[in-house]
C-alpha cells in the first residue's frame, strides 16, 4: 500500500511541475519577455525534416496510386484494340473466303460458258477418299437433279471424271487421275490422237502421262490435249490438260509424254456435271 501511495504522489508531482511548466511557457509567449525565434528555429529544424518525408511518402503513394490507375487504363485500351483487331482479322477472314468463293464461282461460270452446248447442273463435293488428291469423291446431287451414270464431270478449266454410281442425291465421281482411269485425248490443233491415264503417283508431280500418240507432227510444249471423237463415255473437246513434254518411243513410231491436268484435284469444293451421255459402252 505505502509503495503504491508513494507511487501516486510522485505522478502527482510530476503532472503539477508539467501543469506549470505549460502555463509558464503561455505566458512567457504572450508577452514580449522571451525571445521564441530560437524555440520556433529549433523546432522547425526537428519538425521540417519529419513534414519533409512525409510529403514525399504522401507524393509516393499518390504516384503510385496515378500509376495503377494509368495502368488499369491501359490494360483496358488493350483489350479494346485486341477486340478491334480479332473482329478486324475475322472480317478479314469472311472476305477472302467470300472472295475465294467468288473466284471458284466465277470460274464454273466460265466452264459453263466454254460448254455452253451442254446442259449442266452444279454440285459440291461432300465427301472424298482418303489421300491428297480427290480421285474418287461424292457430290451432293442425284437423280433427283436428273444426273446417271457415265455422265461428265468438270471443274476449273477442264474435265475432273466421271459419275460412276449416283442416289437420289448423291453420286459418286471417278477422276481422270485415278490409277483405274483413262481417257482417250487428242491434240487441239493437229487432233493426234493418244491415251491419257492416271497415276496418283505422278500427281505429286502434278502430271499425268499420254501414250501412243502416232504423230510425225512436233508437239510443243503447252499444247492444249482433250477428250477426242473416238472416246466412248467422254465428250468430245473437253479439255484435259496442257502437255509438259513429249518424247518418241523407241519404234519411232509414237511418242509418249506428260501433261498438266487443266482442273486442281487437289482443292475440288464445286463441279458441273454436264447432263448428257455419250455412250453406255464399255470403260475406256
Amino acid at each position: 500500500m505505502n509503495k503504491k501511495k508513494k507511487s501516486s504522489l510522485k505522478n502527482r508531482h510530476l503532472y503539477t511541475i508539467l501543469a506549470f511548466f505549460c502555463i509558464a511557457a503561455i505566458i512567457l509567449t504572450m508577452t514580449d519577455l522571451v525571445n521564441i525565434a530560437p524555440v520556433q528555429n529549433a523546432a522547425g529544424v526537428v519538425i521540417a525534416p519529419i513534414q519533409n518525408g512525409v510529403n514525399q511518402i504522401g507524393n509516393w503513394f499518390r504516384g503510385r496510386g496515378e500509376a495503377f490507375g494509368n495502368v488499369q487504363q491501359l490494360a483496358q485500351e488493350n483489350a479494346q484494340l485486341k477486340e478491334k483487331v480479332a473482329s478486324l482479322e475475322e472480317s478479314n477472314t469472311e472476305l477472302s473466303l467470300n472472295q475465294d468463293e467468288l473466284e471458284r464461282l466465277r470460274s464454273l461460270y466460265q466452264l459453263d460458258q466454254s460448254y455452253s452446248q451442254y446442259e449442266k447442273v452444279g454440285a459440291n463435293v461432300i465427301a472424298r477418299d482418303p489421300g491428297n488428291w480427290y480421285s474418287n469423291f461424292t457430290i451432293n446431287k442425284g437423280t433427283d437433279s436428273g444426273i446417271t451414270a457415265d455422265m461428265n464431270v468438270v471443274s476449273g478449266d477442264g474435265l475432273v471424271g466421271i459419275i460412276t454410281s449416283v442416289g437420289k442425291n448423291w453420286a459418286n465421281v471417278r477422276s481422270i487421275i485415278d490409277d483405274g482411269s483413262s481417257v482417250s485425248g487428242m491434240t487441239e490443233s493437229s487432233l493426234d490422237t493418244c491415251i491419257v491415264t492416271g497415276n496418283l503417283s505422278l500427281m505429286d508431280q502434278n502430271k499425268m502421262a499420254f501414250s501412243q500418240m502416232h504423230t510425225d507432227n512436233d508437239i510443243p510444249a503447252g499444247e492444249k490435249i482433250v477428250t477426242s471423237n473416238i472416246s466412248d463415255k467422254y465428250l468430245e473437246g473437253i479439255l484435259i490438260g496442257y502437255v509438259d513434254s513429249v518424247q518418241d518411243d523407241t519404234n519411232h513410231l509414237t511418242k509418249t509424254g506428260y501433261i498438266v491436268p487443266a482442273a486442281d484435284f487437289a482443292h475440288l469444293q464445286e463441279v458441273l456435271v454436264i447432263k448428257q451421255v455419250k455412250d453406255t459402252g464399255g470403260d475406256e
